[in-house]
């Protein structure tokens, strides 16, 4: 006999099929190979959401700040050097030896990033010019072992040069020219480079689209006015106009990556000349960049960088009063996801309210900055709060399993 579902077991048993199909969708999201592909997009959803209740502004200008006279200065587990400045006079360059009006080097197989790996991508073709047998992976499983981790900096990449592959020679400097690069092509040595880059849509709104991004360049044409670049975006063998290259690569300070065989040693040093030197390169890098501060006032890169270049020489407090202008002027909203003189800037000037709102805004936009995180942490001792500070060092360590500075951090704190 046909026996009537009432409105009740009718709801039961939606609610019922509705839970199945929740469950087995946790299921089949386990599953490596789906987990992978809806991961970050489920990700990259939550955070336009939190965009639209959360509306993103930028660069938090310099705040009010409270000084802290008895509060001691603690260092990083990579403190910078303790060098004074020098005057800042020009320095002379070594004379340009005639150059080819064209070099391409081999292009090493085209890697495509994976998710937030432009930096071991990048290092994977470069190393695997040298002959290395890997991938972005090989790399990504040492120095990125969190597939969301969304930065890797030029420190890390070096340290997996240096430890996984030491029959090269790895080398990095800053204020980096075309003339240079144009040399170490014509020596047979690709550079690496990271500078700024436009992504190819919104990730929230309100987004002004500005990321880092690492380039090979390997190769120059002088008749075109263009690099050979190898981009883990658009593709192998891009053509980049230098006046586009020099532009992109200021707001990294003019950085490049140098790896090489032993044999080319010589030519290298050749090559950079006084900036062969790590301190006399920075100190030309910080004539630079207040030359460029003097010529375009206005120009927020040239004022970041001459910040970054102070810090370098623990000159903490105009490196503030850089900073603050660069801030000021205004700054990519990602800019804090890349480079973290700021941070070690106001921590050691004791602009501690400066600390807070630029770790906090760091970690709007990107929430698992174990950067930002462990600045943070440090902003929150100093204000006394040390469970608060601690759980921020366990969030930075939890970002990045292994993070030395966030071990650091901790046992500091536990013991102080």
């Amino acid at each position: 006999m046909y026996r009537k579902i009432t409105k009740k077991q009718k709801t039961g048993l939606i609610l019922l099929i509705l839970a199945g199909v929740i469950v087995l969708g946790l299921i089949i999201y386990q599953l490596p190979p789906v987990k992978s592909r809806l991961s970050w997009r489920i990700e990259y959803a939550l955070i336009y959401l939190r965009g639209v209740f959360n509306p993103v502004e930028g660069v938090p200008t310099a705040v009010s700040n409270t000084q802290f006279p008895t509060a001691t200065q603690f260092p990083t587990s990579t403190p910078v050097p303790a060098t004074s400045v020098p005057e800042l006079t020009p320095t002379s360059a070594p004379t340009p030896t005639p150059l080819p009006l064209q070099v391409f080097l081999p292009s090493p197989a085209v890697e495509l990033e994976d998710l937030n790996a432009c930096g071991p991508a990048r290092l994977a073709m470069y190393l695997r010019y040298w002959g290395w047998q890997g991938d972005q992976f090989t790399i990504s499983d040492v120095i990125k072992p969190i597939r969301a981790d969304r930065n890797v900096n030029v420190e890390e990449l070096i340290y997996y040069s240096r430890n996984f592959t030491g029959w090269l020679n790895t080398e990095y400097r800053v204020g980096g020219n075309l003339t240079m690069l144009r040399q170490l092509l014509s020596g047979g040595i690709p550079v690496m480079i990271e500078g700024s880059f436009i992504l190819p849509k919104e990730f929230w709104p309100n987004d002004d689209k500005w990321a880092g991004h690492y380039l090979l360049v390997n190769g120059y044409d002088d008749t075109r006015q263009a690099f050979l670049v190898q981009d883990s975006e658009h593709g192998a063998d891009q053509m980049v106009p230098y006046d586009v290259l020099e532009t992109d690569w200021q707001s990294f300070n003019y950085v490049y990556i140098l790896i090489y065989p032993p044999e080319k040693q010589e030519m290298v040093k050749a090559i950079l000349g006084i900036d062969w030197d790590p301190n006399q390169n920075r100190r030309n890098a910080l004539s630079l960049a207040q030359a460029q501060t003097e010529k375009d006032p206005n120009n927020a890169y040239a004022w970041f960088n001459l910040g970054t270049n102070l810090v370098y020489f623990d000159q903490h407090a105009d490196a503030v009063v850089a900073y603050d202008r660069a801030r000021a002027i205004g700054l990519p909203q990602r800019m804090l996801r890349y480079q973290f003189g700021p941070f070690i800037s106001y921590f050691n000037a004791l602009h501690t309210d400066d600390l807070l709102a630029l770790t906090e805004y760091a970690l709007e936009r990107t929430p698992n900055s174990e950067e930002a995180m462990l600045w943070r942490g440090w902003a929150l001792y100093r204000q006394g709060k040390k469970a608060e500070a601690l759980e921020s060092f366990q969030q930075a360590l939890e970002a990045h399993p292994g993070y030395h500075d966030a071990v650091y951090a901790i046992d500091y704190v536990q013991t102080n």
